[in-house]
């Protein structure tokens, strides 16, 4: 099991700071995870991977409804030694700001599915069974994350066809 868990911790890591939004939360999340699975172990029937996924999503909803949060996205732990220079870094700082920007605005289960399916890389199906939600709920709530980033990251209008003046990324016209 601790071996198993080793393997994981990177995995958690990620999904632990993209529900959090932050290094803090992020490592005490990672920990009560690790606690638990330690304490409690895993169904013999279940994929560790998945399991563990889902005790750290259930952990981070009762820590929110244990203390309510303020999300704020601070700096990524694998954004430390990503540049080469300092104009490099500095734009490669910039992005990475106006990303966690964007994130940090989006509505918590929106952060949820985009960690689980865009960061952490899993499947649809395997999401929705640690969200303990339908596919198709998985698949909205991915499809409004992206349309959201993409208009708050000015890519909307590109994906529109028309410079995002007055149109959502699927082509509907917004009202003012």
């Amino acid at each position: 099991m601790r071996a198993a868990l080793r393997t994981l911790l990177g995995d958690l890591r990620r999904f632990a700071y993209g529900l959090s939004g932050n290094g803090a939360d992020a490592d005490d999340l990672l920990q009560a995870t690790v606690v638990r699975l330690l304490e409690k172990g895993v169904p013999d029937d279940a994929d560790i991977r998945r399991w563990a996924l889902r005790v750290c999503r259930n952990l981070w909803i009762d820590m929110i409804r244990a203390k309510r949060p303020n999300v704020s996205w601070d700096e990524a732990p694998e954004a430390a030694d990503s540049a080469v220079d300092g104009e490099t870094a500095a734009m490669a700082r910039i992005e990475l700001n106006q990303v966690q920007a964007a994130i940090a605005q989006l509505p918590p289960d929106q952060r949820e599915v985009l960690s689980l399916v865009a960061v952490n890389g899993l499947s649809y199906r395997e999401a929705a069974e640690i969200a303990e939600v339908p596919i198709g709920t998985i698949m909205s709530r991915l499809a409004r994350a992206r349309g959201a980033l993409a208009e708050r990251l000015g890519q909307a209008g590109e994906q529109a066809g028309d410079k995002g003046q007055g149109k959502r990324p699927g082509g509907k016209r917004i009202e003012s």
